[in-house]
């Protein structure tokens, strides 16, 4: 009987071959290879963002020199900060952000913002010097900024002087360093303009005019068309105005001073229809200065209150529109207490006293925020007003006073009787200012109106006398 092996239909004999054991062994050592190498950082692990590449130097000073050309300063000053973050041991890149900070200044609209932004500048630019002691264009720059914190309505006339002598003493050293660099020339020569050495000053900015890097340098233009304007050559600053501009086309400050020269020439002129071409092209500048602001967002009053001032020393003033740009100028600033002079002194000019009242008021003795609404004329829905400080009495700010005085008096009438106010503010003056002969002629008349009511001059409090005006 043949008897046949049994088939392996549902069961097959186990059996282990090498080559599987050999490739279980190597897995095994490669998954502990791979787990040491993500845990010491030797291997990437998965699905990990890429990293960042670091920016270098040159990449964000390249960026903060388009920014700057571009007007946007304070982008500029963000990317050079970023520079001497990546290395703060750049003395030229300190420098050049000392720069623009100073330039920035011009574009502030308070005085404390100003001074902080000049202090940061002076801050940069003594870290370049100390950087880099023997590097000429550090001392350079660092008189240019000297020059601009040299500011006595900022620093107080004492700390102004000695920021301009010291100022002066760095662009010679600049220039013992190096006496072809073209910005130590330029800086001195603005320096001494300063210094009211004007004859000086021509001969250093002509130097510079003469160096190849002249006229890709907006720094060589603006001095000189500085130094040309301290000398009374006003169509000449313009055109150096005008090459600074088609330099750095968004530098509004460039724009106002352009315009604040074609202005002074309409002042001059003996022709009416010359002047009034004159103060047309002032308006373009200015206007010019409020479009570039309005594009970067900067809420800067100076070009509306310089347009102000053109409208209303036009042969033929329009004071309507004058107001209507200082109230645009109050909408940016609401707390300046002399723009609200001038609009005090737009209102009187237009004849319009009733309104300068609130406005000088305002300037001279503060105001509530309430008040503050009143002088601008109305606040605009949701600003519910700033409140106002007063300004002291002073060369700069007498006008506002004694105008205020005078027109309280002129309107005070014996049932409504402005002249305890009105003699308050003209005894004043005439304390601070009895020399002035002018000054002291519209206080006595202003005395003579209360008098007039029934008020003595001495007095400061209103009597209403009795019976019918």
């Amino acid at each position: 009987m043949n008897v046949y092996p049994r088939r392996e239909l549902f069961y097959k004999k186990p059996h282990t071959r090498i080559y599987r054991l050999f490739l279980i062994v190597v897995l095994i050592l490669g998954g502990v290879w791979l787990i040491r190498g993500v845990d010491q950082g030797e291997i990437e692990r998965p699905f990990t963002a890429t990293a960042t590449p670091t920016r270098s130097v040159d990449s964000y000073a390249l960026e903060g020199d388009a920014q700057f050309t571009a007007g946007n300063l304070e982008q500029a000053i963000t990317a050079y900060r970023e520079a001497v973050r990546v290395d703060p041991s750049n003395a030229q890149i300190w420098a050049k952000l000392a720069r623009i900070q100073a330039y920035s200044s011009a574009l502030e609209t308070t005085d404390p913002a100003r001074l902080a932004r000049l202090t940061d500048a002076l801050n940069s630019i003594d870290e370049a010097v100390k950087i880099a002691p023997d590097d000429s264009t550090a001392h350079a720059i660092r008189a240019f900024v000297l020059d601009w914190n040299a500011n006595a309505i900022l620093v107080g006339e004492k700390q102004a002087q000695a920021y301009l002598t010291e100022g002066e003493q760095e662009a010679v050293r600049a220039l013992q360093l190096d006496n072809q660099n073209t910005l130590a020339l330029v800086y001195y020569a603005e320096i001494l303009v300063d210094q009211q050495k004007w004859n000086q000053a021509e001969q250093y900015i002509l130097q510079a005019l003469e160096r190849q890097d002249a006229d890709e340098l907006m720094d060589v233009h603006r001095v000189y068309a500085y130094v040309l304007e301290s000398l009374g050559f006003y169509n000449q600053a313009i055109q150096e105005y005008d090459k600074a501009i088609l330099i750095s086309p968004n530098l509004t400050f460039l724009y106002l001073r352009a315009g604040a020269n074609y202005r002074r020439l309409g002042f001059g002129s003996l022709n009416e229809d010359s002047a009034m071409v004159l103060y047309e092209k002032s308006l373009e500048y200015f206007d010019k200065a409020a479009q570039i602001n309005e594009q970067l967002g900067v809420h800067d009053p100076t070009p509306y209150l310089s347009i102000a001032k053109s409208y209303s020393q036009m042969p033929s003033a329009d004071y309507f529109a004058a107001a209507l740009n200082v109230q645009k100028a109050l909408d940016y600033d609401p707390g300046n207490a002399d723009t609200y002079g001038q609009l005090g002194i737009v209102f009187y000019k237009s004849r319009n006293y009733e309104g300068s009242i609130p406005a000088l008021k305002c300037a001279i003795r503060g105001c509530t925020a309430a008040e503050s609404c009143d002088a601008r004329g109305g606040c605009n829905e949701g600003d519910p007003g700033t409140q106002v400080t007063g300004l002291a009495l002073s060369a700069n700010t007498v006008v506002y006073y004694y105008i205020y005085g005078s027109v309280l008096a002129a309107l005070s009438r014996p049932r409504d009787n402005k002249c305890g106010e009105a003699l308050q503010v003209l005894n004043e003056v005439a304390l601070a200012f009895p020399g002035d002969s002018d000054i002291m002629g519209i206080v006595q008349e202003g005395r003579v109106i209360c008098a007039s009511v029934g008020v003595p001059a001495g007095s400061t409090t209103a009597t209403s006398p009795p019976g019918t005006p």
